[in-house]
């Protein structure tokens, strides 16, 4: 059992961070929590990890939207106060549980909705926008340019993708739900990743390929893996010097799954011609990146994720959450068996 109360004379404060839509810290089950608890909301990023530390050294518990603030050992050992965490989703890898666990807090998880469909429909509103032209003649056409891009100068004829290849570098859930819009389409669906086989290819929709055939016949390359240690950097300069100079990289996954300086020099040197992005190394992008910059790029905010659904299986999910640690009993935790087996007499542990 955890204790949900800090202080015996005061309510437990609780930290809703980066919670940029203004939309998780609502509903019946919000204002029970703030019976019992003062609740603090974060709708802007924090900025440096000592900004991090300093904004939550006075809470209690910390709900985290995705990974959009990381949560490294350094945070979790220097908020002395924290008792528990909540992140959005089943799966964050900038939250370390273990450091968690080893000071006896407990994380946990929310349920996810629908956001892999929600990802593989972005997918497809960014491999349309790229390749039928549609950021370039909306700010154009804003501009008073009929058939021009922002400054009035022609861009390149929209493509068709009947009779194209989309290459899906990673083909799990929402990787075989692109496949199948790409079938709709009449494109042929090839795939690759480092686990992949021919049936398990087959049953995703796919024909499996090599890594250098993808990059080299694809109009479409777009990427679905999950971001470890052997796929970081997966997608580098040598692969993207193989694309086709009319196909079009799409990253809706993670952004550290591509050398992004090998990117911007790729696109700089028009191979690939296009590029579509959801997600960045540094999130919100800084004013003065680079991404920004360039012209053959399509952007959107991480938006993957971001839909009502989603957000109220995460809203739901977030406030049962507190309630159950409010409770003394904390519910679907990431670190269960690290804090059942954690050494009472370790260093920030003590009773």
């Amino acid at each position: 059992m955890t204790e949900g109360r800090t202080h015996a004379s005061s309510p437990p404060r609780i930290a809703v961070c980066d919670d940029y839509e203004r939309s998780l810290a609502f509903g019946a089950d919000w204002d029970t929590i703030r019976s019992r608890a003062e609740v603090v909301v974060f709708d802007r990023p924090f900025g440096s990890r000592q900004q991090v530390i300093e904004a939550l050294a006075d809470f209690d518990a910390v709900c985290l939207v995705r990974e959009r603030t990381p949560f490294p050992a350094a945070v979790v050992d220097d908020l002395p106060r924290l008792k528990f965490v909540v992140f959005t989703g089943e799966r964050n890898l900038a939250v370390d549980h273990l450091a968690a666990a080893r000071r006896g807090i407990p994380v946990s998880f929310t349920p996810f909705g629908p956001s892999k469909s929600s990802t593989a429909e972005l997918t497809w509103a960014l491999i349309l926008a790229a390749t039928k032209r549609v950021t370039m003649a909306d700010a154009g056409i804003r501009r008073g340019h009929w058939r021009g891009d922002a400054h009035g100068m022609p861009y390149p004829l929209p493509a068709n993708l009947e009779g194209e290849r989309l290459g899906l570098v990673g083909l799990g859930q929402i990787g075989a739900r692109v496949a199948a819009v790409g079938r709709a389409f009449g494109m042929e669906v090839v795939a690759w990743s480092p686990n992949l086989d021919d049936a398990r290819a087959q049953a995703g929709g796919a024909r499996r390929v090599s890594k250098e055939a993808l990059f080299e016949t694809s109009a479409v390359v777009s990427l679905h893996l999950v971001l470890s240690d052997r796929t970081r950097c997966i997608v580098g300069a040598g692969d993207l010097a193989r694309m086709r100079s009319d196909a079009v990289l799409v990253n809706t996954s993670r952004a550290a799954l591509i050398d992004e300086a090998a990117l911007l020099d790729a696109l700089a040197r028009g191979r690939p011609g296009l590029a579509a992005l959801d997600v960045f190394g540094v999130e919100p992008l800084p004013a003065g990146s680079p991404v920004l910059s360039l012209p053959n790029l399509v952007l959107t905010p991480h938006l993957g994720y971001v839909n009502d659904k989603v957000f109220a299986a995460f809203r739901q999910g977030m406030a049962d959450a507190l309630l159950a640690w409010l409770d003394g009993e904390p519910i679907r935790l990431v670190n269960a068996e690290q804090l059942a087996v954690r050494d009472p007499a370790a260093p920030g542990n003590a009773a």
